[in-house]
């Protein structure tokens, strides 16, 4: 957690600071900061550096490869959670027309331009799904169902992921109680079928469905002010 935290800081600011001087110069370090493109790869760089060091803590055990630490087990039967995140993404967003949420969220600045929403959109259905299966799926929830048991795990661990998106959803309890359901369900799949590969399928399904559907409301990404209406 002190890693990821430390890594995400770190990079911000080193992105930050080689943007500012390469691309805009005669703009304010203060909104470089908050590019999407700039907070995209920021978080990639520090992704990579976790990833690093998760790959360090769990081949620490003799004999013992980093899918087997994470608890990979690899499904076979890999379509059907595809089709479960997508069942999940649109029963919640089902589910999200009665609850109020707000017209304006601080991650609306993601989908300004075609550019920034790609950009959004790969890594959402990527990286950003593997690392946060990995952290908290692979390493944190394994931890906590050892000492405190799978139920309050399964809780905690969601709070846990419900938390790393508050900022983005604007402390808004609406959207914050829609990722909390979501982080819900990864997490009762990953203490059901003993398996990480199932988590991050279905998430990665979610979020893919997500982007597809703004991609279709948007024509493609080219009329992102229909977002908005």
């Amino acid at each position: 957690m002190v890693l990821t935290l430390a890594s995400v800081f770190l990079f911000l600011l080193i992105t930050a600071l080689a943007a500012q001087r390469l691309l805009y110069p005669h703009v304010p370090f203060s909104e470089v900061a908050n590019y999407p493109l700039v907070t995209v790869l920021a978080q990639l760089l520090a992704y990579l550096a976790v990833l690093a060091f998760m790959f360090f803590l769990a081949t620490g055990r003799p004999g013992q490869t980093f899918p087997q630490a994470l608890r990979w087990n690899w499904r076979s039967n890999w379509a059907a959670y595809l089709l479960a995140g997508v069942a999940l993404s649109l029963g919640l967003q089902f589910f999200a027309h009665f609850l109020p949420m707000p017209k304006e969220l601080p991650m609306d600045r993601f989908f300004r331009t075609p550019l920034d929403a790609w950009a959004l959109a790969i890594f959402g259905v990527t990286f950003a799904p593997m690392m946060e299966e990995f952290f908290f799926r692979g390493f944190l929830y394994p931890v906590l169902a050892r000492r405190l048991g799978a139920v309050a795990a399964v809780i905690l661990t969601s709070i846990g992921f419900c938390l790393i998106h508050v900022e983005q959803l604007g402390h808004a309890w609406a959207p914050v109680l829609v990722i909390f359901l979501v982080g819900l369900a990864l997490t009762i799949t990953r203490a059901v079928t003993k398996s990480v590969s199932a988590s991050l399928l279905i998430h990665a399904a979610y979020n893919g469905t997500l982007s597809f559907l703004m991609f279709v409301g948007t024509s493609g990404f080219r009329h992102l002010e229909k977002l908005s209406q």
